[in-house]
């Protein structure tokens, strides 16, 4: 399953996303490094998978844009021969209370976060190979709940939603459909805005006492993309260490 296998991962240029990319990499696959703006920041992640012998290239494209997203996976086809896998970490956030949420925040989510994965799920429900793996990416928020997050919670519950239903709607083609959920990880996203108690007393969470790395996701996801996990299906995994 290793030299031929191809993933498309979206936002991959920094984080989770960056982490996931290099990791499939690794594991024998070549990559389609999806980013949204960050251009020099997803020809890093090429170059570093270059660097280590893989294959990568890297293509543009807005997760919400039905248009960008077909000519994201047509760089895949074009590049490398079709899709096996496809990871979508292009995700946005927006902390507030409920109460005092700017609507044009809740749009923003809900264009990058359901209608993004929505997309992406639709363009690869339509085009990975058998043998396949899809894995969308949700956030533990939704078991710890903390106040705050009701938008971006809201938004990710909706992509656990979709996820057992898109793996039934795979019957009979060989493609596993799962979501993980990481908990805090130690990412720009995460730790923006946050003070050095608050990111402290996260850290001591869970069992493990520590925060997450992007490399623990990027391992959980490469797992599900790989031989081992073909067993796996419909699940939603919370990488989070025991926090939750």
């Amino acid at each position: 399953m290793g030299d031929h296998r191809v993933a498309v991962v979206t936002g991959a240029s920094r984080g989770i996303g960056r982490a996931v990319a290099t990791a499939l990499a690794g594991a024998g696959h070549a990559v389609v490094v999806g980013y949204a703006g960050n251009e020099a920041a997803a020809k890093e992640v090429v170059d570093r998978i270059a660097a280590t012998g893989g294959r990568a290239v890297a293509a543009r494209a807005d997760v919400a844009d039905e248009n960008a997203v077909a000519a994201l996976f047509d760089t895949a086809t074009e590049a490398f021969g079709g899709v096996d896998v496809v990871v979508n970490s292009a995700g946005r956030m927006a902390l507030s209370p409920i109460a005092d949420l700017d609507l044009a925040d809740l749009d923003a989510l809900h264009r990058t976060n359901i209608r993004g994965t929505f997309v992406v799920a639709r363009e690869a429900a339509r085009r990975v190979r058998p043998g396949g793996a899809i894995v969308l990416v949700s956030t533990s928020i939704l078991g710890l709940q903390f106040p705050g997050y009701g938008a971006y919670a809201a938004s990710k519950g909706a992509v656990e939603a979709m996820t057992l239903i898109l793996a039934r709607e795979m019957r009979g083609r060989d493609i596993t459909v799962n979501t993980v959920a990481p908990g805090p990880t130690a990412t720009e996203l995460f730790l923006e805005g946050k003070d050095e108690a608050t990111v402290e007393h996260l850290a001591k969470q869970p069992p493990l006492e520590r925060l997450g790395t992007p490399a623990d996701i990027a391992g959980v996801v490469a797992f599900l993309a790989g031989p081992g996990g073909r067993w796996v299906n419909g699940q939603v995994l919370r990488a989070n260490g025991g926090i939750v």
